[in-house]
């Protein structure tokens, strides 16, 4: 069976919660995202404000992970 695709999402990050991240989408929706392991490896810091990109999957649109800060 083939792998589901990723739904890439631009959006801009409210808050940071420990390790997870509350993104508001440009549809107003906000979304639950944790970092990508490369990002966190290069120790890339994401702050409130930032614009970042959200890869979501198709079964569950409120959870993501975040894999590129703008």
């Amino acid at each position: 069976m083939a792998k589901e695709t990723k739904i890439k999402v631009e959006g801009k990050v409210l808050s940071v919660n420990h390790d997870t991240y509350t993104v508001e989408l440009p549809n107003k929706a906000t979304v639950e995202a944790h970092v990508s392991g490369k990002m966190r490896m290069n120790i890339i810091r994401i702050l409130p404000g930032d614009t970042v990109v959200i890869e979501l999957s198709p079964y569950d649109l409120t959870r993501g992970i975040i894999t590129y800060r703008k």
